[in-house]
């Protein structure tokens, strides 16, 4: 009887724990590349935006772009509930891209809901397409404005230090790999830009076809994972009451 109730005991500890990795931790806003972020190339990213309040809706989010570090090429993909304002700024130093001088590249682009917005309990992502990546950095550090229904601003734009901790309000950093052979990156099948599972497509400024997919795999199996033990542990839980009631 010992070995079942030490059994269930560690059995519901495992499953516990299982479910504690499953669950979301502190969420902030963030950015993913869809497949390869190669310096010198292009991709497409999502910059994911979680609601955190419990009482109030995101009605907007800005997202400004380095100046050290400027891009050509800032082309959003439409978000079905959201209007888009792409804003430039002239350059101190021009850049070469494809043997023409730019002059200009987009400093910030903001999203602002037309209806409901981000609500409590729900995330959104808003796809982006980048480009040309420099060559000189491993890293891209964005700062982002959100807005919610409540007037508060949350501002997400103090940079991460290697070494540190993680600063309350961290900016959004886009991570770089090395540079591809063909200098145009690899631009992955994007995600839904929804609040809400949904299925949609489109195209980034290469010409390239985005296709949806699920990214949450990895959140699939350790559920899977934790309701699996977690009924391991309700077996052994019910075989030492059968035994305790047969004693």
């Amino acid at each position: 009887m010992r070995t079942f109730s030490r059994l269930g005991i560690v059995a519901a500890t495992a499953a516990a724990g299982l479910i504690a990795l499953t669950s979301p931790a502190l969420a902030h806003v963030s950015v993913q590349a869809e497949g390869t972020a190669a310096k010198g190339g292009y991709a497409t990213v999502n910059v994911k935006v979680p609601n955190e309040r419990a009482d109030a809706s995101t009605v907007s989010v800005e997202v400004s772009f380095p100046t050290e570090h400027p891009l050509a090429s800032v082309m959003p993909q439409p978000v079905a509930g959201w209007d888009i304002v792409v804003t430039k700024a002239k350059l101190d130093k021009p850049l070469t891209v494809h043997g023409k001088s730019i002059t200009e590249a987009v400093s910030k682009v903001t999203w602002t809901a037309n209806g409901k917005g981000i609500e409590p309990g729900y995330f959104q992502k808003f796809p982006l397409s980048l480009g040309k990546l420099p060559e000189d950095t491993d890293q891209i550090v964005l700062k982002a404005l959100q807005t919610y229904s409540s007037s508060e601003v949350v501002r997400w734009i103090d940079p991460p230090v290697a070494g540190q901790e993680e600063p309350e309000h961290p900016a959004p950093v886009l991570k770089l790999s090395a540079a591809a052979d063909d200098h145009h990156g690899a631009a992955a099948a994007t995600n839904a830009p929804s609040a809400e599972p949904a299925k949609s497509g489109g195209h980034d400024d290469k010409g390239t076809t985005v296709s949806a997919k699920a990214d949450d795999g990895t959140a699939r199996w350790l559920g899977g994972v934790g309701i699996a033990v977690g009924a391991a542990g309700l077996i052994a839980a019910v075989l030492v009451g059968r035994r305790r009631g047969n004693a």
